[in-house]
């Protein structure tokens, strides 16, 4: 279910336990880090657009991670390589709530998440066709991941 489908309360309860600190003691969600988390699970739900950068009716990956940092007063690169290129790396694979992560999902294909907690990460997924969260552990995503970066402090 998602906020679009009439689970907002869930989405409040999810957003709740994040910010107060359940998931873990890494998150350090204050600022403009809780604001580009926030921004990018308030967009759960979303179809997924080629292109696209609307929010609430159609984004990409990047066009998703674009618009949580702008919420936050962030700039960021459009496009999820040049987000890649531009962004300060995180060393090790410890990304924390509001670190970016990528993907190399195919020859010349790229893909970006943003980080909600020290598990998961929100996304435009071309599979499912919409905004969702994913684990990054699982299988899929490993094989695939290339590293993390942030343009947050």
């Amino acid at each position: 279910m998602t906020c679009r489908q009439g689970g907002c309360i869930l989405c409040v309860l999810f957003i709740a336990g994040i910010l107060s600190g359940c998931a873990t003691s890494r998150n350090d969600l204050g600022g403009p880090r809780a604001d580009v988390v926030l921004a990018g699970l308030s967009q759960v739900g979303t179809p997924y657009v080629y292109g696209g950068n609307t929010p609430g009716q159609g984004l990409d990956c990047s066009g998703l991670t674009y618009y949580a940092h702008h919420v936050a007063g962030v700039q960021i690169p459009r496009v999820s390589i040049e987000q890649l290129r531009a962004a300060t790396p995180v060393p090790g694979r410890q990304p924390r709530a509001g670190d970016m992560v990528f993907f190399r999902t195919g020859p010349e294909q790229h893909h970006v998440g943003l980080m909600v907690d020290n598990e998961r990460f929100v996304h435009a997924s071309t599979s499912r066709r919409e905004v969702r969260l994913d684990r990054l552990e699982t299988p899929y995503w490993q094989a695939r991941y290339l590293g993390a970066g942030t343009y947050l402090d």
